[in-house]
């Protein structure tokens, strides 16, 4: 299961000096990365929520995540840097299981159904190398990627430059990142098991009693469903950033992403149900009329700035705003403020909130709130009109020393996050972080 394709850009920044004395004497420079570091990352998110996609918009939303990750910097020499960042994603969804909620003997949108996908591992690579000039003011990285789970695969490759000017204090860069994705069109159950044996001739039909919602000499017929032709997905995005030392307390960046993608863009498990067609359960669960239709193109454009504000020896303040927009109607604002607080040398902490709103796609409408003549069609509510608010706080140990030794690594950095997030739909989640930083 997978939200939309994910875009990895890696963004590496150094500074370096030369001294020449005289012409007998050798030049020396720093090292972009003096040692090899290694990154533990663990995150765990929990939801739930009453607008299940898979259930067409009405249905449980539960579902839990586990993310560990290692990421390993290793210098090369003392221009070259080579970052590995391996990781999995392991999740269990009582939603997504609802693809096929017929393996119950009572199949319910509110019931967690134990079919195959409901859990999965993603597992992703991702291989990304710098070059840093001899000055240090231009930096050079390349990145290839790779991810695969249960109906879905994906390859990434991309770069980008880094470009410091004005005395450090200055800083442009482009990056360009290109995914190609593959489905493997997994469908709900009663609609695949209808178009494989001709009607209601057997799988799923075979074992349950269809009732109608009304008295109809209808019969349960599915005409608008037909498997997708396409089955590849690709995304292609360029980025451009400018930041800039305003002053020894203020720092500020803009950026632009341009998106575009193309392909099978509709996720094929997620059901619609139409106004216009009659009602047809198994038990408590209403028989799909279709899946979800969306246009196989989209082109998106987010645009944003941070600043960051150096108060005195105790506070910053971080913030962050986005707008967004896309050729499906959908636009959105973004604003993010952070506020770290150093209780000592070693310990900083820090409240967080966010602040999010969106105005719904043209072709989003809730459960039951399509036509069958519609062209597209989806009742994903992250696709629909929503406000959201979550708070965080988080914690930070930070040894510049590395005092603390495992073998041959020292301890530099302990990182603890958590967050609670509500959206005004019902949606809610907790997400908890955890990092931790050696260096060789």
């Amino acid at each position: 299961m997978k939200n939309i394709s994910i875009i990895v850009l890696f963004f590496v920044t150094a500074v370096g000096f030369s001294q020449k004395k005289d012409s007998t004497e050798v030049v020396y420079k720093k090292r972009v990365l003096e040692s090899i570091e290694v990154d533990f990352l663990m995150s765990y998110y929990k939801q739930d929520g009453i607008h299940s996609a898979v259930s067409g918009g009405n249905g449980m939303e539960e579902l839990t995540n586990i993310t560990p990750t290692f990421v390993v910097a290793i210098p090369l020499n003392d221009d070259d840097v080579l970052t590995v960042d391996a990781g999995i994603s392991a999740y269990s969804s009582a939603s997504s299981g609802n693809i096929n909620p017929f393996d119950s003997n009572t199949p319910s949108p509110w019931q967690a159904s134990s079919g195959a996908s409901a859990q999965d591992v993603l597992t992703s690579l991702v291989l990304n190398y710098s070059h840093s000039s001899e000055d240090r003011n231009t930096i050079w990285n390349g990145h290839v990627s790779g991810s695969v789970e249960y109906d879905y695969s994906s390859i990434g490759f991309g770069g980008g430059v880094s470009r410091l000017f004005n005395g450090k204090n200055s800083e442009v860069s482009v990056n360009a990142n290109v995914y190609l994705d593959t489905w493997k069109p997994i469908y709900p159950k009663e609609l695949q098991d209808f178009v494989d044996y001709g009607g209601m001739n057997g799988g799923i039909y075979d074992d349950f009693v269809i009732t109608p919602g009304q008295i109809s000499s209808e019969v349960y017929n599915p005409s608008n469903f037909k498997e997708h032709d396409k089955k590849k997905r690709n995304s292609f995005a360029l980025s451009f950033a400018f930041s800039q030392v305003v002053t020894k307390k203020v720092q500020g960046s803009i950026f632009m992403d341009v998106l575009y993608q193309n392909g099978l863009l509709s996720t094929p498990y997620q059901r619609v149900y139409f106004a216009d067609k009659g009602d047809f359960f198994i038990n408590e669960f209403k028989l799909a009329d279709d899946i979800e239709r969306l246009p196989d193109s989209r082109f998106k454009l987010p645009i944003g700035t941070r600043w960051n504000f150096y108060l005195n020896e105790k506070f910053t303040l971080r913030t962050y705003y986005r707008y967004y927009f896309d050729d499906w109607d959908i636009s959105s604002h973004t604003f993010n403020i952070e506020i770290p607080y150093k209780l000592t040398d070693k310990f900083t902490v820090f409240p967080m909130y966010r602040f999010y709103t969106q105005q719904q796609s043209k072709y989003f409408a809730p459960y039951e709130g399509h036509l069958s003549t519609e062209k597209y069609y989806t009742s994903d509510y992250d696709l629909s009109t929503f406000k959201a608010n979550q708070y965080g706080f988080g914690v930070s140990y930070t040894d510049i020393f590395t005092n603390m030794k495992i073998w041959k690594f020292g301890l530099k950095n302990i990182d603890f996050r958590f967050n609670h997030y509500d959206r005004n739909d019902g949606l809610s989640a907790n997400i908890f972080t955890f990092g931790v930083k050696f260096v060789q």
